[in-house]
Order: C-alpha cells, then sequence, then structure tokens
C-alpha cells in the first residue's frame, strides 16, 4: 500500500453483498444435521416408523436390527454433534465422520442386509472424500472445562430426550406413574438400570436401550473432552510485548485504543515486515481484534493478510471491534469484509476543556459541592506511585469492581500498577475520615493508559460505593486540569454504543422508526448501560469519533456480537473463581512479573 490510505469524503458503511454461495463444509454438515434428526426421531417416537416417513428413516444409519431404537437416537446425536465441526470445516470432525459413515453402512447391511441404508452413508461419504481438502480446519483452543460443559448440557439434554422417550409410548403403560417416578426412571436408565416405570411387550427394552445409550454418549463424550490434550488460548509472550511497545513508541499516536493491545490475554501476528501486527483473542470459534492494527500505516496489509491466514487456518470467523474509520477503510479494502458503525468515542480535546459557561454548569456544580465535602484529587505516573500505595490502589480496584468477571476488552488493560505500565496515569480521590478504612483515605481511582506521547486514555473506573455521588466527574475533571504538565493533549473517555441513534432519535421531528430502534436501546440500557454512558460522556462536550464493527457476512453478527459480550465480560460462560482465589492469583501475578523485572535490569 504504497499510496498510503486513499481519502474518502463518505464515512465505512455497511456494504451490501449478494448472498455467498454455501460451501461444500457447509451443505455436508447440513446433511448429516438432518440425518440425525431423523434418527432420533425414528428412535424416540413410536408413531414416526409407522409413518409415511418410515421407509426412509428406517434406512438411514443407525436404523437397524433388535436395538433399532437405542442405535438410531446415538447415531442422531452423533451426527448432530458431529454438524458443527463439519460447517467449519475442521479435520477432526472430518476424520470421525469417514470413520463414523463407512461403520454405519456396514452395519446397514450386516445387521438389517439394506443395500439402501449402505448407498445412504456412503452417498454422504462421497463428497467427504471428494472435497478433504475443504476439511483442513485446525483445532480452536480448548481447555478441561469444555469437558465439565459438555457433562452438564448433554445431561440436561440427555435427561430432557429421556423424558420424551418415557412418556411417548402412553398405550404401553402399566398403571399411572408420576412426573417424579418418570423422572426417577430416567436418572436410572442413564447410568443402564431399572427404574420404576414398567410398559407392556417389548417396549421396556426399547426405552431401556434409548436411555442407556444417552448415558453412554454422556459419559464418553464427557471422558473425550476431559482426556484429550489442551489446546491452551494464545498469549502475548515477552518477545510480542516489547515489540507490540516499540511500535507504540513510533506510531501510538495513531488510536487512542493502541494501548489495549498490551493485554496479556491476546494473541498477536505481525506483518512480514514485523512494522505492524494486529491483536485478538479466540472467544467461541470468533477471532476477535479490537482497535486499529499497531504500527505503521503502509504494513496494516502485510498484518491484517496474516491474521486472515490464521482464521482461514483454524476455520475461525473474523471480526474487528471498535476499529476507526481509517481502520474500517483498509479493513474492507484488503480483506472483502463489511464494515458497520457501531458507536462513537468520545475524546476531550484538553485545550478546550473548560467548567465555564452554561453547558458544563452541572458538571461544575457537582464538582464544587463534592470538593466542599472535603475531597481532594491527585493524578500522577504509576510510577510516581510508592509500593505500599501502588499495592492498596491494586486491592481497592479489585474489591470495588461491581461485577464477579473483570470487564473489559477492546477498550480495557485488564491490570493496574504493572511495573512495565509506568506511562500510565492514576488519578485518585481522598478523604480524611475520622476512622480511616481498609484503604486509608482512598476513595476512587480512574486509570488512563498512554495515546502516544501526547494522550490518554481512560481504561477503568472505580469507587468505594459508600463515597459520595459524582467521583468519576471529579476526577475526571481533575486529570484534564492536570493534564498540560504531564504534556496531554487529549483523552480518551467511553465509547458509547449506537450514540448516533439516541442522540437523533429524542431530536424533535425523528421518525418512528428511529424513535422504536432508540426505545429499545433505552430498554437494553438496564442491562448494559448504553445510554447512561452516552450521557455520561456527553457532560464533558466531547467531539465524537466514530467506530466500527468488520465482519464478513450479515448472518455472523448474532455470533459476533455474542462473542463480544463474552469478551467484554457481559456473558461469562465458565463458572468464575471466589474473590479471594482471584484476588490472591492477581497479586501472585503482578509480583511474578515484578520478580522478573528486577532480575531482567539486573542482568
Amino acid at each position: 500500500m504504497s499510496g498510503g490510505v486513499p481519502h474518502r469524503s463518505s464515512r465505512v458503511r455497511q456494504i451490501v453483498r449478494g448472498p455467498r454461495p454455501e460451501s461444500v463444509p457447509a451443505l455436508v454438515a447440513r446433511a448429516c444435521a438432518l440425518v440425525g434428526l431423523l434418527d432420533v426421531a425414528g428412535g424416540v417416537f413410536p408413531r414416526f416408523r409407522h409413518s409415511r416417513m418410515h421407509t426412509f428413516a428406517e434406512v438411514l444409519p443407525g436404523s437397524f436390527g433388535p436395538f433399532a431404537a437405542a442405535l438410531s437416537l446415538s447415531a442422531g446425536v452423533l451426527l448432530l454433534l458431529l454438524a458443527h465441526g463439519l460447517r467449519r470445516g475442521k479435520r477432526r470432525a472430518w476424520r470421525a465422520a469417514v470413520v463414523l459413515l463407512p461403520a454405519g453402512a456396514v452395519a446397514q447391511f450386516v445387521y438389517r442386509h439394506s443395500v439402501v441404508g449402505a448407498l445412504i452413508s456412503v452417498a454422504l461419504l462421497v463428497p467427504l472424500l471428494l472435497h478433504r481438502e475443504q476439511f483442513a480446519a485446525l483445532p480452536d483452543p480448548r481447555s478441561r472445562w469444555r469437558a465439565l460443559a459438555n457433562f452438564v448440557l448433554m445431561g440436561a439434554g440427555s435427561l430432557g430426550l429421556g423424558l420424551v422417550i418415557v412418556s411417548v409410548h402412553p398405550n404401553r403403560l402399566i398403571g399411572d406413574p408420576s412426573l417424579a417416578d418418570r423422572i426417577t426412571h430416567v436418572l436410572y436408565g442413564l447410568f443402564g438400570f431399572e427404574g420404576p416405570v414398567d410398559y407392556q411387550g417389548n417396549t421396556s427394552w426399547t426405552v431401556a436401550f434409548s436411555l442407556g445409550a444417552l448415558g453412554w454418549i454422556t459419559a464418553v463424550t464427557t471422558i473425550y473432552l476431559a482426556f484429550r490434550p489442551e489446546h491452551p488460548a494464545a498469549r502475548l509472550t515477552e518477545d510480542d510485548e516489547v515489540r507490540l511497545r516499540a511500535l507504540l513508541d513510533k506510531h501510538g499516536r495513531r488510536d487512542s485504543l493502541g494501548h489495549f493491545a498490551l493485554r496479556r490475554d491476546k494473541a498477536v501476528v505481525f506483518s512480514p515486515s514485523g512494522k505492524a501486527a494486529v491483536t485478538y483473542r479466540v472467544v467461541s470459534g470468533v477471532m476477535l481484534a479490537s482497535g486499529d492494527p499497531i504500527g505503521d500505516v503502509e504494513a496494516w496489509p502485510g498484518a491484517i493478510e496474516r491474521f486472515m491466514d490464521e482464521a482461514k487456518a483454524h476455520s475461525w470467523t473474523p471480526a474487528v471491534m471498535g476499529c476507526s474509520e481509517t481502520g474500517g477503510e483498509v479493513w474492507t479494502r484488503e480483506t472483502g469484509l463489511d464494515a458497520l458503525e457501531l458507536g462513537d468515542e468520545a475524546v476531550v480535546d484538553v485545550a478546550d476543556f473548560s467548567l465555564a459557561g452554561r453547558a458544563m454548569r452541572n458538571v461544575r456544580q457537582m464538582v464544587k459541592r463534592i470538593e466542599r465535602a472535603g475531597y481532594e484529587t491527585r493524578v500522577r505516573r504509576v510510577r510516581d506511585l510508592g509500593e505500599a500505595e501502588l499495592e492498596r490502589v491494586r486491592r481497592a480496584s479489585e474489591d470495588w469492581r461491581g461485577t464477579d468477571t473483570e470487564r473489559g476488552f477492546s477498550m480495557a488493560l485488564g491490570r493496574v500498577g504493572d511495573p512495565s505500565d509506568g506511562d500510565c496515569l492514576i488519578a485518585t480521590a481522598h478523604k480524611a475520615d475520622e476512622v480511616p478504612g481498609e484503604y486509608g483515605d482512598l476513595k476512587a481511582i480512574l486509570h488512563f493508559v498512554p495515546w502516544g506521547p501526547d494522550g490518554a486514555s481512560l481504561d477503568l473506573m472505580r469507587r468505594d460505593r459508600s463515597a459520595d455521588p459524582g467521583m468519576n466527574e471529579l476526577l475526571i475533571v481533575a486529570a484534564l486540569q492536570a493534564a498540560p504538565k504531564f504534556g496531554i493533549a487529549r483523552v480518551s473517555l467511553n465509547f458509547a454504543m449506537f450514540r448516533s441513534a439516541l442522540a437523533r432519535g429524542e431530536k424533535i421531528g425523528a421518525g418512528p422508526v428511529l424513535r422504536a430502534w432508540r426505545g429499545l436501546l433505552v430498554f437494553l440500557s438496564r442491562w448494559f448501560q448504553i445510554e447512561s454512558l452516552y450521557k455520561f460522556n456527553a457532560k464533558f462536550q466531547p467531539r465524537w469519533e466514530p467506530r466500527f464493527v468488520v465482519y464478513r457476512a450479515s448472518g455472523d453478527l448474532p455470533r459476533i456480537g455474542f462473542a463480544a459480550m463474552q469478551a467484554e465480560g457481559f456473558v461469562n460462560l465458565a463458572l468464575p473463581l471466589p474473590r479471594f482465589l482471584r484476588r490472591r492469583s492477581a497479586v501472585a501475578r503482578v509480583c511474578a512479573h515484578t520478580v522478573a523485572e528486577r532480575d531482567v535490569r539486573a542482568a
């Protein structure tokens, strides 16, 4: 990109493309899912086997022999589990299907002498073999938690499906068993024991084998996930962090989110020249980058190409959250992806900031009221804090967090007071109490990361819940007023999602669609602070810089949105550690990093 980024008069906006042709892996996955659903139906519902679909369902893989119901159910569930991996082109799913389908064909011929049943398996096997090069995706990052999640989900699914199996034979039931008896029968059956529900004829064997098959599948898949090798998510190495810091020293002024690339739970790909990089995290199969690429804009295409190659190798869904207009231009041009405006970032120019004027009246009155209540503020670099005070700040930041999990990904560093972050800015509020609290006179904390040599970007806001309201406003004003002595000319505040829709929707003349969209955003603000963040940022009269989401297809947006919510900490699918263990582990990480840094300096 020798000519740099071309100028366009209009913003990046969503590009409307025609429907993309469905890939072979997706078609094969749909076929597997359809066969799986029909197998499950054929094994569970007795009427299904006597319907017009009987002729077709009878010859599907897994529907043969004296154990027809159980084998049909097992094959159906396994094919459904396999379909997702096939859709993503996973190599291991392909290998499993290549083994499973011939086995089903042999079983069809041996037990039922069914040529048609064998041909169905072969028909599904043929495209797998002909297009094997499209099933080359590498494994995803994974851990032992997947086994626990599988046990819980499969156990719940088996219990629900088991209740259906027990209840779909009303004419064969002996007596009138209660719901508790049916649940007990399912639980016994999953472990291979006979329960309290009785049936006439061979139905008892059909139900017993079906429940046993569900229990067997749950056990086998859980054991497999528990004992297979772990593939932990990639993390920044020390060398990666050194290289990223070097790029930020040269080009960090370009993007206010640049310093957040130094989160240590992100991975990184560099351009071939090493002059640019893209950091990312993989969440639920989505390769999620944030902000613009780091480094020289001329080298961005090389880093983006490496990012897309990595996504293709693992069959991850590529996405970028919160890139700037320039970043959106480059991403869409180099990859053919689409871009959609996500919201606006509030940026305050320090030279233009003042508490004077009618527009700042509320903020001015709030700050003066808090100052009269005896609060004082201090704004310092992290390296200027003593170790004892820095430790109090760390512990207070952890304890004052309002949620069990740390929130933030695209605009959060995920740590406070690390020795390598000496250039970060900390604004603290203090009040001399008659009885000092656990953290002395400390009442609130704001943490800013560098935005090049002359900027700062807000990282986190924490306050003591017993402190007076308005601590965040007080500390933002204090940071803006103290910024010139640190050489800071601009400060980035919070990101306001869908800010333009909220702003336009409340104006006179807004149409019904826009008002309805704003009403939905206001409703969602009860959980996601959409409107409150916008109004909080607007108090400081910032300029608004648009931010975009880059995605491959409109159908990926729900998945990307869910992955972003997981990354930002709004949705947590893993079991969180107890608070005292989180604090201990966080302190241990900081101490270990401190010791390592001292060793490096000594060497």
